[in-house]
């Protein structure tokens, strides 16, 4: 009975893990349409990051470990899918700097989901900022800081404000 049990629970989180893998690709799909002056009029390049609900989400739901895997997972398919090589660097030193932070933020008990996906926006653009001054060898770069954390302040709400909704749904999925 017991390993009946284990089995179920097993293959829900398989399914969930392939549900958040396809969410985030549609997510980034849907990204893809959005025209980039919509969303770039300050700084060059600057995307929503609707995919980084995948992550809000197991962070809350599946925990530290699985949203980890999940991240690397989401920025190496959708890298490979929508980018490049050289995105997938810039999106992974972005993406681990913005996991560690909201990962700290989460730990501590203090903060709101909200509150840590605007961390997580703007310490993501920071990462981004940091890799492209190692590349460029330029520190001019971080002149941008300031615009991208008004910009990952919004989009990091967006993003808590939808990752908390999705966030209720699995876990009701998760608790039956």
């Amino acid at each position: 009975m017991n390993q009946n049990k284990n089995n179920q629970a097993m293959v829900k989180r398989l399914c969930l893990y392939g549900l958040l893998i396809a969410l985030a690709f549609v997510l980034s799909y849907v990204e893809t349409l959005i025209p980039v002056a919509a969303v770039s009029f300050f700084v060059p390049g600057m995307k929503i990051g609707l995919a980084n609900i995948v992550v809000m989400v197991a962070l809350y739901t599946l925990g530290a470990r699985d949203a980890f895997i999940l991240s690397l997972i989401r920025i190496f398919l959708v890298g490979l899918t929508f980018g490049n090589t050289v995105s997938m660097v810039y999106s992974l030193s972005g993406g681990l700097l913005s996991y560690i932070v909201m990962l700290l933020l989460k730990l501590t008990g203090k903060f709101s989901m909200v509150t840590v996906s605007i961390a997580g926006g703007i310490f993501h653009n920071v990462g981004q900022i940091l890799m492209a001054a190692l590349v460029l060898e330029n520190a001019g770069v971080m002149g941008y800081i300031p615009v991208l954390a008004v910009s990952g302040t919004v989009t990091g709400l967006l993003i808590g404000l939808l990752g908390g909704e999705v966030a209720k749904r699995v876990r009701r999925v998760l608790s039956r």
